[in-house]
């Protein structure tokens, strides 16, 4: 008897432990980030907590932006490198994982701006590193300015995952505000 009131009381127990966990649960510096985090459940703690928790990681939010219904992209600087971060928000499921690399005035990021393959617009939302080797600046904050991408990924909303995109062609707009970060 009091075995089976053991496995009912850990059966009920292992379901709150595991939904109070976060996507960076277990994860440390060196670790292999992206392996780690799909598949992973995000907790819908507030950032300034997830950054407390985890300040091991040097855990930063850095934005993000709702792709669809169901499809949120997060940005994550973690252990000093950034990270794109897929999550179905109906399940809070990490699907995909996509480290971005180092950007710059001279190679800034454009995070789900327009883009055109030979002039045509892609309809998918792309993540780019672009190509701004003259150092054109935008004339204004809301001002855009069109580079081509060194460097490229599609979100698939069908198959929720991050698929690379040819650079042949592709350019993106930058904005005065992604422009001028630097990581």
């Amino acid at each position: 008897m009091r075995r089976l009131l053991f496995i009912v009381l850990i059966s009920l127990l292992t379901p709150i432990q595991t939904w109070a966990s976060d996507e960076f649960d277990g994860i440390k510096c060196g670790d292999n980030i992206l392996q780690l985090l799909v598949g992973k459940h995000s907790s819908n703690q507030r950032v300034a907590l997830l950054e407390k928790q985890h300040s091991n990681l040097s855990l930063k939010d850095l934005g993000g932006i709702e792709i669809s219904d169901h499809l949120f992209l997060g940005s994550w600087r973690i252990c000093g490198s950034e990270y794109a971060e897929l999550l179905n928000t109906r399940k809070n499921l990490v699907l995909d994982v996509l480290q971005i690399p180092a950007h710059s005035l001279r190679l800034p990021l454009s995070f789900v701006e327009k883009c055109q393959v030979g002039g045509k617009d892609v309809p998918d939302a792309v993540i780019a590193v672009l190509d701004n080797s003259q150092e054109m600046k935008p004339i204004s904050y809301s001002a855009q300015i069109i580079l081509p991408a060194k460097i490229a990924w599609k979100i698939d909303e069908r198959q929720e995952r991050f698929v690379t995109l040819p650079v042949e062609q592709l350019s993106c707009a930058v904005s005065g505000s992604s422009a001028d970060v630097k990581p």
